[in-house]
């Protein structure tokens, strides 16, 4: 009896790995929340959560999956929502779960639609994005290619699609160089890419800058938005994002900035106590690479 419970609890642990939480956030929109772990063959890349608006005319999904088969889960996700067809993807940002499932939906006849600073993103780095997933998905990369966007703007992107407004703005680097927030004002809501993260911390990598992201959470929060959807964690308010995202941010580079001018060197930048975001997950993970790549950006500003 005992083997057979261990068996069946494997199975349905095995069964629920890298799901997503279909989240509601008000009518007609939902965040699809993924893990908030490491890419892995479970999640097909999918560490990430990503938006789907429901219209009469159809569905717009915000980032596509990190992967073919990380898209294919999203569009099975979405069948449980909704029988409307996926006409529309807008990549946020430049990580891989926000483009590399692309060529999935471009077979379903979708329109892509992303940053120009974005494409220059995915060009410049998708070969590295898909060694590093191929060390990690192994055989559950199979079919991923880099596909990029049709529809291409500078900084902004507006359109009217199944009686909805929907606004594209890109107001800088923050995560990565073609970060953009794409407002629904008829819902009052903002979906964020990787601009926000909440409940885990975020990543500031060679890719991102810390001041910059700053001003670029600060035009979003500008926005009267009632609901944030994330690039990570669930779908919150204005105010859990600034706690989250913001205020981690600017605690960071106030204290690095403290310990410069201090005569502190880089080795021991990774000391500087970041102690009053030790709830986030991933702290342990992120939190010294996080100081040393703000060290750096502040040695130039």
């Amino acid at each position: 009896m005992r083997i057979i419970i261990i068996i069946l609890a494997f199975c349905l642990s095995g069964f629920s790995a890298g799901a997503f939480e279909v989240q509601k956030v008000t009518e007609g929109i939902y965040a699809l929340v993924g893990e908030k772990n490491q890419r892995s063959p479970a999640n097909l890349a999918n560490n990430s959560t990503h938006g789907v608006i429901v219209t009469s005319d159809g569905v717009v999904l915000v980032d596509p999956g990190g992967s073919w088969k990380g898209a294919q889960r999203i569009h099975e996700e979405i069948r449980k929502i909704t029988d409307k067809p996926v006409k529309i993807v807008i990549n946020s940002g430049g990580q891989d779960h926000r483009w590399l499932g692309n060529g999935y939906w471009k077979t379903q006849g979708a329109e892509i639609i992303a940053s120009e600073a974005a494409v220059e993103d995915h060009k410049d780095r998708g070969s590295l994005q898909m060694t590093f997933l191929d060390s990690l998905l192994g055989k559950e990369l199979e079919s991923t290619e880099p596909v990029y966007a049709d529809n291409v703007f500078e900084k902004s992107h507006h359109f009217k699609f199944g009686g909805l407004t929907f606004e594209i703005t890109h107001a800088g680097q923050a995560h990565t160089p073609g970060d953009s927030f794409i407002w629904v004002p008829e819902r009052k809501t903002v979906f964020t890419g990787d601009i926000v993260y909440v409940e885990r911390i975020l990543g500031i990598g060679s890719q991102s800058h810390s001041g910059e992201w700053i001003e670029v959470f600060n035009a979003m929060a500008k926005l009267d938005a009632m609901h944030v959807v994330p690039g990570h964690g669930h779908a919150t308010n204005m105010e859990k994002a600034k706690a989250d995202t913001l205020d981690y941010l600017t605690n960071l580079r106030a204290k690095m900035r403290e310990y410069m001018e201090a005569g502190g060197e880089i080795i021991g930048s990774v000391n500087v106590d970041q102690s009053s975001f030790s709830y986030l997950e991933q702290f342990e993970g992120l939190a010294k690479r996080n100081a040393q790549q703000v060290f750096t950006e502040l040695e130039f500003e």
